[in-house]
């Protein structure tokens, strides 16, 4: 219809290219003003063309009467077949089609949160975390499992990832080593690999990601001089130029622990994929009768209630009423995805030292159905450590798969104790399996441990420890 209107204008009313775009946008936009402007001149126009004044104005009365409903009406019709496509597509190949999605927002954090959660949550689809040996530069479909791409984490470049997959190519990497010798580590960047390692991508080849990041800057340096010898292409005496040059040490560290984990993982992706740090403390926060996100949509339906809710803090955004009163949006999320809770001014003036980015909260709060949304106001809002302090739990049993995890509890739970960070104390006792006599043992070894929810999913990261329990 646009064309048809600029081209009727140019060829009737004798208009210019650019005054018939004039003319187009008054006419989309139902501009009044500017249309009884632009009746004179298309009339004036067409009578230079031999068109006498009533038919040019019927002409023009005709496009008039058609703008007022035939523009939004294309219009609708484009939007009508674009919306069916996409439609079927979802509905019919739902990886592919959220995988073309994130492609096309690969480098805005917030919209790739919300399409994660929909393809975890909403469409039950697999999404492979990323990987050196996994993951291509974008996002990838492999056996309907989406593939979590390398140049969707923050802070690294496309081509940077590319490089990577190229070196890649049908070979995947054996080690960190190999990934050296093949990858040349400097150009890709120290800030890149430090994203990687955040995010796990290394961890078929080195699960510790600690281990991993501290290494960088020696394998770089490493990977530097391997790919400097053979591209001097002076043979050496043992082999191919650079396989000579001894590897480096790796860093001897400890593992980061569960929760530093997943907040070294958001650095890199920009949100939790692998898991949330409030699902430590779920036994704690369900025997005190705290909802999720999802078990709270769900009461909503039935009415107003009030109600407590768990979360991470993600921003605080203050603003200031007319009167002068200040108040707040909280953004928060838990493991079923992000919610928002408001802060009136008493609430905000009360919970201000707890309303900080990285916090875990318990919210007491009012929930009403606005619409099709969920709106909640806190009350009130404390740490989720002092909100579970008193939940019942005073001990953990670590079920074992060989005695060799015994000396990997005590390891972590005597870090713990050196940290001083946990200052709740409880036993750790040990469920041993003896498979030759088929029956198992209860063991109490440490009567007075440094014992949370954060020290739970630590151990249950531990190789050999199948389950732990809270008792």
């Amino acid at each position: 219809y646009q064309e048809q209107v600029m081209q009727i204008a140019q060829v009737m009313g004798g208009y210019s290219l650019g005054g018939a775009d004039l003319l187009r946008r008054a006419m989309g936009k139902k501009i009044k003003e500017a249309m009884d402007a632009e009746r004179p001149k298309f009339e004036a126009g067409a009578a230079k063309n031999g068109v006498d004044k009533k038919k040019a104005s019927e002409v023009f009365d005709l496009l008039e009467k058609f703008a007022n409903y035939g523009f939004n009406k294309s219009h609708a019709a484009a939007y009508a077949v674009v919306s069916y496509y996409t439609g079927w597509l979802k509905a019919n190949h739902a990886v592919e089609f959220m995988g073309g999605v994130m492609n096309c927002d690969i480098h805005l954090t917030d919209k790739l949160a919300i399409y994660a959660d929909e393809v975890q949550k909403k469409l039950g689809i697999e999404i492979i975390p990323p990987c050196v040996n996994r993951s291509l530069s974008t996002f990838d479909v492999v056996d309907q499992k989406l593939v979590y791409a390398l140049g969707a984490l923050k802070n690294v470049g496309a081509d940077a990832m590319q490089m990577i997959v190229t070196a890649r190519g049908d070979e995947p990497f054996k080690d960190l080593f190999d990934f050296a010798r093949r990858v040349d580590m400097k150009r890709v960047g120290k800030r890149p690999l430090e994203m990687l390692a955040r995010a796990g991508a290394f961890d078929l080849l080195d699960p510790n990601r600690k281990r991993v990041f501290e290494s960088l800057e020696s394998l770089m340096a490493w990977s530097g001089a391997v790919i400097e010898a053979r591209e001097s292409a002076q043979v050496s005496l043992f082999g191919e130029a650079g396989d000579d040059l001894p590897p480096p040490r790796l860093a001897d560290t400890d593992d980061w622990l569960p929760g530093e984990r997943l907040a070294e993982e958001h650095k890199a992706i920009g949100f939790y994929l692998s898991g949330h740090p409030i699902e430590d403390y779920l036994p704690a926060l369900k025997r005190k009768k705290v909802l999720s996100w999802e078990e709270v949509q769900q009461k909503a339906v039935g009415g107003p209630f009030v109600t407590k809710i768990a979360g991470e803090v993600a921003s605080v955004r203050e603003k200031k009423s007319a009167k002068g009163n200040r108040f707040a949006f909280v953004a928060l999320s838990d493991a079923s995805g992000p919610y928002e809770v408001a802060f009136w001014s008493e609430a905000l003036e009360a919970c201000r030292d707890v309303l900080e980015t990285g916090n875990l909260l318990v919210l007491t709060v009012k929930v009403e159905v606005d619409g099709e949304s969920v709106r909640m106001v806190a009350t009130s809002a404390q740490t989720v450590e002092k909100a579970t302090a008193d939940a019942g739990s005073s001990g953990l049993l670590v079920h074992i798969d060989n005695n060799d995890a015994v000396a990997s509890v005590a390891s972590l739970v005597e870090r713990v104790a050196r940290e001083g960070k946990v200052h709740s104390r409880g036993p750790i006792s040990f469920m041993v399996y003896d498979n030759e006599r088929g029956c198992r043992y209860q063991i109490t070894a440490m009567p007075e441990a440094p014992v949370n929810a954060q020290v739970k999913g630590a151990l249950r990261s531990l190789r050999g420890v199948s389950e732990v329990e809270e008792v």
